[in-house]
């Protein structure tokens, strides 16, 4: 269930963006490495999945060489990742998909020219694509409008009170998707992530520090 209002939303918004700046979108990577960081991203932080992804990339130097690698070499290449015997084969079936449908060529090039929710509905067709996981390459790599809900902005709207706590993460993604206004999507995105990793931490928040205390459930009951 969803508890807030457009208003509340762009308030928010542009609270963080006195903090954190104004955003603009520009593209952070090519769509597959995208895909392929986020995947690697899931339950583990930013610095180990830049490592894994830059051994990936090192160990094999197209996309195409990983296709047609054995998984147990994808593996230990993107070991500081985690779970790499679970992320291996994803990937590798994920470019195999990838590829299937493009006539044998790796890029995802053709989801520009797709319907935002058609583009959606294919990528997480592949394996071990979630709604973060595609919005996250639309939204990068695209520029369109999506709201992805990683585990920052999950946190942060649970405590903010929008959303109830019984909502799982990928929930979250489709409730939150349909309330934020398509041209504070990206800024968003990027101002509740740097504010979840400076302030509102999953540990001891400094809810002191945080501009968005009057409007926060958690640090209204934390007075209480």
């Amino acid at each position: 269930m969803v508890k807030v209002s457009h208003n509340e939303i762009r308030e928010v918004d542009n609270l963080l963006v006195q903090v954190y700046g104004d955003k603009r979108w520009q593209k952070h990577a090519e769509p597959i490495d995208e895909l392929v960081l986020t995947v690697l991203s899931q339950h583990t932080n930013d610095v180990n999945r830049d490592r894994a992804f830059k051994k990936l990339k090192h160990r094999f130097h197209s996309w195409e060489q990983v296709l047609s690698a054995p998984i147990r070499s994808i593996a230990s290449a993107i070991k500081p990742a985690g779970l790499s015997n679970q992320k291996a084969p994803r990937i590798k079936a994920a470019l195999k998909k990838i590829s299937e449908f493009n006539g044998g060529k790796l890029s995802l090039d053709f989801l520009a020219e797709m319907p935002l929710e058609e583009a959606m509905n294919w990528l997480k067709n592949l394996p071990g694509v979630g709604p973060k996981t595609a919005g996250c390459v639309l939204l990068f790599s695209f520029g369109k409008p999506v709201f992805p809900v990683d585990t920052h902005i999950f946190r942060i709207s649970k405590r903010l009170g929008w959303i109830d706590e019984k909502v799982t993460e990928a929930q979250a993604n489709d409730l939150l998707d349909k309330l934020v206004p398509n041209e504070i999507k990206y800024r968003l995105h990027l101002n509740m992530i740097a504010h979840g990793r400076k302030i509102c931490k999953p540990q001891k928040p400094l809810c002191e520090n945080c501009v968005l205390k009057h409007l926060c459930r958690y640090f209204q009951q934390k007075l209480s």
